[in-house]
Protein backbone atom coordinates (compact mmCIF):
# COMPACT_ATOMS: atom_id res chain seq x y z
CA UNK A 1 0.00 0.00 0.00
CA UNK A 2 0.88 3.39 -0.86
CA UNK A 3 2.39 5.85 2.14
CA UNK A 4 0.28 8.45 0.59
CA UNK A 5 -2.58 6.55 2.21
CA UNK A 6 -1.48 7.00 5.43
CA UNK A 7 -1.35 10.06 5.25
CA UNK A 8 -3.69 12.11 7.65
CA UNK A 9 -5.43 15.69 6.13
CA UNK A 10 -6.61 17.94 9.21
CA UNK A 11 -9.98 20.06 7.30
CA UNK A 12 -12.32 22.35 9.32
CA UNK A 13 -13.05 25.98 10.04
CA UNK A 14 -10.69 28.60 10.90
CA UNK A 15 -10.55 28.02 14.78
CA UNK A 16 -10.92 24.86 14.94
CA UNK A 17 -7.65 23.67 15.65
CA UNK A 18 -6.07 22.46 12.55
CA UNK A 19 -2.70 24.08 12.90
CA UNK A 20 -1.80 23.07 16.63
CA UNK A 21 -3.43 19.68 16.15
CA UNK A 22 -1.30 19.19 13.42
CA UNK A 23 2.06 20.15 14.96
CA UNK A 24 1.42 17.75 17.92
CA UNK A 25 0.05 15.01 15.66
CA UNK A 26 3.53 15.57 13.84
CA UNK A 27 5.38 15.22 16.68
CA UNK A 28 3.30 12.25 18.03
CA UNK A 29 3.23 10.40 14.68
CA UNK A 30 6.91 11.33 13.79
CA UNK A 31 5.11 12.22 10.50
CA UNK A 32 6.12 15.56 8.49
CA UNK A 33 3.54 18.58 8.91
CA UNK A 34 2.86 20.08 6.04
CA UNK A 35 0.26 23.42 6.28
CA UNK A 36 -1.26 23.86 2.38
CA UNK A 37 -1.46 27.60 2.91
CA UNK A 38 2.31 27.56 4.33
CA UNK A 39 3.46 25.95 1.19
CA UNK A 40 1.34 28.25 -1.06
CA UNK A 41 3.11 31.36 0.66
CA UNK A 42 6.34 29.85 -0.35
CA UNK A 43 5.40 29.11 -3.66
CA UNK A 44 4.41 32.15 -4.16
CA UNK A 45 6.67 34.64 -2.20
CA UNK A 46 3.65 36.42 -0.43
CA UNK A 47 1.31 36.43 2.21
CA UNK A 48 -2.37 34.60 1.70
CA UNK A 49 -3.61 37.91 1.82
CA UNK A 50 -1.42 39.33 -0.40
CA UNK A 51 -2.62 36.49 -3.05
CA UNK A 52 -5.82 37.15 -2.44
CA UNK A 53 -5.51 41.24 -3.21
CA UNK A 54 -3.76 40.27 -6.21
CA UNK A 55 -5.23 37.20 -7.36
CA UNK A 56 -8.75 37.20 -5.84
CA UNK A 57 -9.72 33.82 -3.86
CA UNK A 58 -10.62 31.94 -7.45
CA UNK A 59 -7.17 32.13 -7.60
CA UNK A 60 -6.07 31.48 -4.62
CA UNK A 61 -8.24 28.42 -5.17
CA UNK A 62 -7.00 27.27 -8.28
CA UNK A 63 -3.07 27.51 -6.25
CA UNK A 64 -4.92 25.27 -3.42
CA UNK A 65 -5.38 22.38 -6.02
CA UNK A 66 -2.01 22.88 -7.43
CA UNK A 67 -0.80 22.26 -3.92
CA UNK A 68 -2.88 19.49 -3.43
CA UNK A 69 -1.46 17.87 -6.52
CA UNK A 70 1.66 18.36 -5.66
CA UNK A 71 1.68 16.78 -2.84
CA UNK A 72 0.33 13.61 -4.71
CA UNK A 73 3.91 13.56 -5.86
CA UNK A 74 5.48 13.51 -2.34
CA UNK A 75 6.31 10.38 -0.95
CA UNK A 76 6.26 9.35 3.29
CA UNK A 77 3.47 9.54 6.08
CA UNK A 78 2.39 13.23 6.37
CA UNK A 79 0.41 15.37 8.51
CA UNK A 80 -1.44 18.21 6.00
CA UNK A 81 -3.14 20.92 7.51
CA UNK A 82 -5.55 22.53 5.06
CA UNK A 83 -6.87 26.25 5.00
CA UNK A 84 -10.55 26.14 5.94
CA UNK A 85 -12.10 26.75 2.85
CA UNK A 86 -10.03 24.28 0.58
CA UNK A 87 -12.26 21.38 0.42
CA UNK A 88 -14.73 23.72 -0.90
CA UNK A 89 -14.14 23.09 -4.62
CA UNK A 90 -15.24 19.20 -5.57
CA UNK A 91 -12.06 18.83 -7.49
CA UNK A 92 -9.63 19.52 -4.31
CA UNK A 93 -12.15 16.88 -2.09
CA UNK A 94 -11.36 13.86 -4.67
CA UNK A 95 -7.75 15.08 -4.29
CA UNK A 96 -7.89 14.67 -0.31
CA UNK A 97 -9.59 11.61 -0.84
CA UNK A 98 -6.83 10.17 -2.99
CA UNK A 99 -4.02 11.56 -0.69
CA UNK A 100 -5.01 10.14 2.99
CA UNK A 101 -7.39 9.79 5.87
CA UNK A 102 -9.56 12.98 5.72
CA UNK A 103 -10.38 14.02 9.39
CA UNK A 104 -12.92 16.94 9.88
CA UNK A 105 -12.35 19.02 13.11
CA UNK A 106 -15.91 19.91 13.64
CA UNK A 107 -15.99 23.29 15.67
CA UNK A 108 -19.24 25.47 17.32
CA UNK A 109 -19.54 29.25 16.16
CA UNK A 110 -19.14 29.61 19.80
CA UNK A 111 -15.61 28.12 20.13
CA UNK A 112 -14.46 29.72 17.11
CA UNK A 113 -15.59 33.30 17.77
CA UNK A 114 -13.93 32.95 21.68
CA UNK A 115 -10.02 31.31 20.31
CA UNK A 116 -10.68 34.42 17.25
CA UNK A 117 -12.01 37.23 18.90
CA UNK A 118 -9.11 38.99 19.98
CA UNK A 119 -7.10 38.29 16.44
CA UNK A 120 -7.20 41.34 13.84
CA UNK A 121 -5.62 39.47 11.15
CA UNK A 122 -9.01 37.56 10.14
CA UNK A 123 -11.51 39.90 7.89
CA UNK A 124 -14.62 37.72 8.78
CA UNK A 125 -13.91 38.99 12.33
CA UNK A 126 -13.84 42.51 11.13
CA UNK A 127 -17.46 42.51 9.91
CA UNK A 128 -20.41 44.20 11.73
CA UNK A 129 -21.61 40.65 13.48
CA UNK A 130 -18.56 38.43 13.53
CA UNK A 131 -20.44 35.78 15.31
CA UNK A 132 -23.59 35.93 12.80
CA UNK A 133 -20.89 35.31 10.02
CA UNK A 134 -19.57 32.56 11.43
CA UNK A 135 -22.63 30.92 11.74
CA UNK A 136 -23.20 31.51 8.54
CA UNK A 137 -20.17 30.11 6.74
CA UNK A 138 -20.45 26.79 9.31
CA UNK A 139 -24.28 26.80 8.26
CA UNK A 140 -22.20 26.55 4.30
CA UNK A 141 -19.12 24.57 4.83
CA UNK A 142 -20.09 22.37 7.78
CA UNK A 143 -22.11 19.81 5.38
CA UNK A 144 -18.85 19.64 2.89
CA UNK A 145 -16.38 18.97 5.22
CA UNK A 146 -18.52 16.30 6.55
CA UNK A 147 -19.15 14.68 3.31
CA UNK A 148 -14.97 14.90 2.81
CA UNK A 149 -14.34 13.06 5.62
CA UNK A 150 -13.43 9.95 6.60
CA UNK A 151 -13.34 11.03 10.32
CA UNK A 152 -15.07 13.43 12.05
CA UNK A 153 -14.01 14.76 15.47
CA UNK A 154 -15.59 17.19 17.72
CA UNK A 155 -13.49 19.47 19.35
CA UNK A 156 -15.75 21.69 21.94
CA UNK A 157 -15.04 20.98 24.64
CA UNK A 158 -11.39 19.02 24.44
CA UNK A 159 -8.37 20.24 24.87
CA UNK A 160 -6.04 19.34 22.34
CA UNK A 161 -4.08 16.19 23.79
CA UNK A 162 -7.49 14.57 23.20
CA UNK A 163 -8.16 15.82 20.29
CA UNK A 164 -4.41 14.53 18.94
CA UNK A 165 -5.24 10.94 20.79
CA UNK A 166 -8.53 10.66 19.06
CA UNK A 167 -6.86 11.11 16.21
CA UNK A 168 -3.99 8.70 16.59
CA UNK A 169 -6.35 6.05 17.76
CA UNK A 170 -8.54 5.81 14.77
CA UNK A 171 -6.17 7.02 12.18
CA UNK A 172 -2.95 6.51 12.85
CA UNK A 173 -3.76 4.42 16.04
CA UNK A 174 -0.70 1.64 14.86
CA UNK A 175 1.82 4.20 15.37
CA UNK A 176 1.52 4.84 18.78
CA UNK A 177 4.02 3.47 21.51
CA UNK A 178 3.23 2.45 25.02
CA UNK A 179 4.33 5.90 27.02
CA UNK A 180 1.85 7.66 24.38
CA UNK A 181 -1.24 5.96 24.97
CA UNK A 182 -3.66 7.78 27.68
CA UNK A 183 -5.88 6.18 30.08
CA UNK A 184 -9.85 6.68 30.05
Amino acid sequence: MSDRKKNIILTGFMGSGKTTVGIRLSYRLRQQLVDTDRLIEKEEGRSISEIFAGQGEEGFRRMETAALRSLLETEGEQIISTGGGLPMREENRMLLKELGTVVFLRVSAETVYERLKGDDTRPLLQKENPMEEIRRLLEIRNPVYQAAADITVDVDGKDFEEIIGEIAGIAGGEKETADENTCD
